[in-house]
């Protein structure tokens, strides 16, 4: 079998230096690639609406359930962050509910433990989406939504619902 040499005429350096080019590049794309990070995390199961009763179920208190947590009327697993929020953990108090208002405010206090954003000053507000977006959109998987948000007391939809219409809640976190 007859080897042919590798070419290496002037004509050819353009097309060598091509495929390097493309090399180089493949290959630092792949290395940034690992580096890069989303900015949410998505959903490992389908996302579900909850009512206050069933989220309460996910308050840490039992072994073999995930914790879970709402802020925005945003359901987040925060199993993950079990020792900030398990069973007798700093932030347990926020979980197996809807902890929008502590989470403006920073509190633990008990009447913090809401949703409502009724009252709330311009910086706590500001402060709610700062960690909505940095903390909880970044680093847990959203699993559902709170059915307070989009249903009546009645368990029929609210009609007059419209994600725009909700005080500081951006159209990209409904759903």
């Amino acid at each position: 079998m007859k080897e042919f040499p590798q070419q290496t005429s002037p004509n050819n350096a353009p097309a060598m230096a091509t495929a390097r080019t493309c090399v180089l590049f493949t290959v630092l794309w792949a290395t940034l690639a690992e580096d890069v990070q989303l900015k949410f995390k998505p959903a490992a199961k389908p996302v579900r609406l909850f009512t206050e009763e069933e989220l309460k179920r996910y308050d840490g208190t039992e072994e073999s359930l995930p914790i879970y947590m709402a802020v925005k009327g945003v359901v987040f697993d925060v199993t993950e962050g079990k020792e900030f929020y398990g069973k007798g953990a700093s932030y347990n108090a926020l979980v197996g509910k809807d902890s929008t208002r502590a989470v403006a405010k920073m509190s633990l206090h008990p009447t913090d433990l809401t949703s409502d954003t009724a009252g709330l000053t311009e910086d706590q507000l500001e402060s709610l989406d700062s960690v909505f977006e940095g903390t909880y959109k970044a680093k847990y998987p959203i699993v559902g939504y709170t059915a307070s948000r989009i249903l009546n007391e009645d368990g029929s939809p609210n009609e007059d619902f419209k994600p725009e219409d909700q005080p500081h809640f951006q159209i990209k976190d409904e759903f």
